[in-house]
């Protein structure tokens, strides 16, 4: 029998009266601090950064009679990455037999379709947090589970084997599936299909070392892709030429997946520069582009960011490495006539608090955005802190065409004049500002769990680019 025991989110004591305002501040000093507990106590039941599933605030506990084996398997593999590597091979059954499982399955999965010649739409997501440690899948396990390569060799031509034999297919996306793409992978696709492809991604942070999964001579062959999503470091300076050629339909949606990892083994030299950028928006005015970025430098954004890329929607995810206020003040310079999706999600654990992107400076960051990008309609925001007064800022500049606005109660904060005022409850105040600013009833998300974009990073990237791509 399992018991599961959830982590309440409490209200401020009082928040509702205006007896109790003074003491909100009081409460979200002690609440912070509890979160921050019970954040390093839970650590261990999410992925690691990056790589997908940060589920947590649960917990499955065994009775006397059941062992080990009752707990979920992704609780047991988070367990085990705490150990150190000769602790993990003795207590390794369950990892191996999750690891065993995924490969079954993916080949299960291949064999049922390795001769359906009809196939239109092939897409393939693979959560494989639970396998990963730090961004890549240890070779220890997978030697264990597939010694001599035999499953993985399997899966790999199972794959080939679609491809080749496909007469319709018009998509083909594969997002984070374990090793199932290699650099040669895409040469299985005849002439002529992959001149009829209208939609291509290849995603996968695990490639090692310099490798890509599609090179520019490759991307030749796709002469009416409409859509497509790459790691960052893999869409080159040669890739923008060869899309900007007369024998290739214009690229309507572009999707960049950037990596701290990728960043670290691959080079950022060999990446368009803004001219590359102005030729792919001249060659079709309706290109639109989506980032993701995964704990990425400032510095290594800034070199990104160019000034002619038609970014519509950009996605900060980050557990060691927060944007800073520079950031957001160049997106909303640079991108103002496209920008409509804002996503900054931080899960830092620090005892300081939440970084504030309106440190020293006159104005906020999130309430320029909110002022030059005037398409802005969605911005969702966790672990940087947002000031009460800011947030009724952006909720009048956007009105109702900011569709969506999503921030966490843990990141608003209030300043002192607000508190020190009786005779106003500064939440009540500001759930009523920033409905009415919005036009619509509002409240701050007070169960982070809540959030996909925050719980699931990959999955919510994956099925919003591919959303995206569908939009042409």
């Amino acid at each position: 029998m399992l018991l599961f025991l959830s982590v309440p989110q409490p209200r401020p004591p009082g928040a509702r009266t205006r007896a109790g305002a003074a003491r909100v501040a009081r409460w979200r000093r002690l609440r912070l601090q509890q979160l921050r507990r019970l954040r390093g106590l839970l650590r261990g039941l999410r992925g690691r950064p990056g790589t997908g599933s940060r589920r947590r605030g649960r917990m499955a506990l065994c009775g006397q009679a059941a062992g080990a084996a009752s707990l979920p398997s992704e609780l047991i593999v988070h367990i085990f990455s705490f150990l150190s590597a000769s602790d993990r091979l003795r207590a390794s059954a369950r990892w191996l037999e999750v690891l065993r499982t995924y490969l079954e399955l993916v080949l299960c999965v291949l064999v049922s379709i390795r001769n359906n010649r009809n196939l239109q739409k092939f897409s393939l997501f693979g959560d494989i947090s639970v396998l990963q440690q730090q961004g890549s899948l240890s070779n220890t396990y997978l030697s264990k589970v597939d010694p001599d390569g035999k499953k993985i060799k399997q899966i790999q031509q199972l794959f080939e084997e679609i491809l080749s034999n496909s007469r319709q297919l018009k998509w083909l996306s594969c997002g984070f599936m374990l090793e199932i793409v290699t650099p040669t992978s895409l040469s299985s696709l005849s002439n002529s299909i992959a001149n009829a492809m209208e939609h291509l991604s290849l995603l996968d942070n695990n490639t090692p070392g310099s490798s890509t999964l599609i090179t520019a001579a490759e991307l030749e062959r796709f002469g009416n892709l409409r859509s497509l999503a790459l790691d960052f470091c893999d869409f080159t300076a040669e890739m923008a030429r060869v899309l900007t050629d007369n024998n290739h339909v214009p690229l309507q949606r572009l999707s960049l997946l950037v990596h701290n990892v990728s960043v670290m083994h691959k080079s950022l030299d060999n990446m368009p520069n803004d001219e590359h950028w102005k030729a792919l928006s001249r060659k079709s005015t309706s290109l639109r582009v989506y980032i993701m970025a995964f704990d990425i430098k400032s510095e290594d954004m800034l070199k990104i960011l160019k000034p002619s890329i038609p970014l519509e929607r950009i996605h900060f995810d980050s557990y060691i490495t927060c944007v800073s206020g520079a950031i957001v003040d160049l997106i909303s310079r640079q991108y103002d006539k496209f920008l409509t999706h804002f996503i900054l999600m931080n899960d830092m654990i620090d005892t300081s608090g939440f970084p504030d992107l309106s440190d020293n400076r006159n104005e906020d960051p999130l309430v320029l955005l909110a002022w030059r990008c005037t398409k802005l309609s969605l911005l969702a925001i966790h672990g940087y802190t947002v000031w009460a007064h800011n947030l009724i800022a952006i909720a009048r500049l956007r009105g109702s065409d900011l569709k969506v606005l999503e921030v966490t109660e843990e990141s608003i904060d209030f300043d002192q004049g607000e508190l020190a005022d009786q005779d106003v409850d500064p939440v009540h105040n500001l759930i009523e500002q920033v409905s009415l600013g919005l036009g619509q009833p509002w409240h701050a998300v007070m169960d982070i769990e809540s959030l996909s974009v925050f719980t699931e990073p990959n999955r919510h990237f994956y099925r919003e680019m591919q959303s995206f791509s569908e939009d042409v």
